[in-house]
């Protein structure tokens, strides 16, 4: 996805959770409606001080118009290449990257083998997975992942999510990352 379409998607998100019209936000951002619309349709290339104005008009930092979206779940497989760095006594290997202003819980898990339906957690709560033995499928409820020993996925625990084991010993160390929203 390009900047123009990343930008356009975000201002139209940001736009209509505010409740805000595209002539209000035109108008609070000093821009035409006319050039919005075409920012919001990933058509438009507009230049640093107009997204500065639609940032301020949104109450938002103008990193929340140019960052990418987030994917709903990152999986992260045993075998992927992922940055390493190695120390005297110490390896480590990059898993997940998650920003967090907040709490975050820290959990050994098992997993039977019985589906397990969640219910959605408030807005800003994720859940990330490290399983560390067996085999789990969970993630989003209408996409879940398979995963392995080794294996990782992070997603949004916002919306309903399941975990199902799928061996006798299903083992895992989950993070609950409560962010302030």
């Amino acid at each position: 996805m390009d900047l123009a379409q990343v930008v356009g998607g975000n201002v139209q998100r940001l736009r209509t959770a505010a409740g805000i019209s595209l002539a209000e936000l035109a108008a609070a951002g000093g821009i035409s409606k006319t050039t919005l619309h075409g920012i919001e349709q990933g058509q438009g290339n507009p230049t640093l001080s107009t997204l500065w104005a639609l940032a301020t008009a949104l109450h938002v930092p103008l990193g929340d118009l140019l960052e990418a979206p987030a994917v709903a779940a990152e999986v992260v497989r045993a075998a992927d290449e992922r940055p390493y760095a190695r120390g005297a006594a110490v390896g480590a290997r990059m898993l997940h990257r998650i920003p967090v202003h907040g709490t975050v819980e820290v959990y050994e898990v098992e997993v039977g083998q019985a589906r397990q339906e969640s219910a959605a957690h408030l807005p800003g709560v994720q859940e990330c997975l490290l399983v560390t033995g067996g085999r789990v499928t969970t993630g989003p409820a209408e996409a879940p992942a398979d995963l392995a020993a080794g294996d990782s996925i992070r997603f949004d625990a916002a919306g309903p999510h399941v975990y199902q084991g799928h061996e006798g010993h299903n083992r895992g160390i989950l993070l609950m990352l409560y962010t302030e929203r």
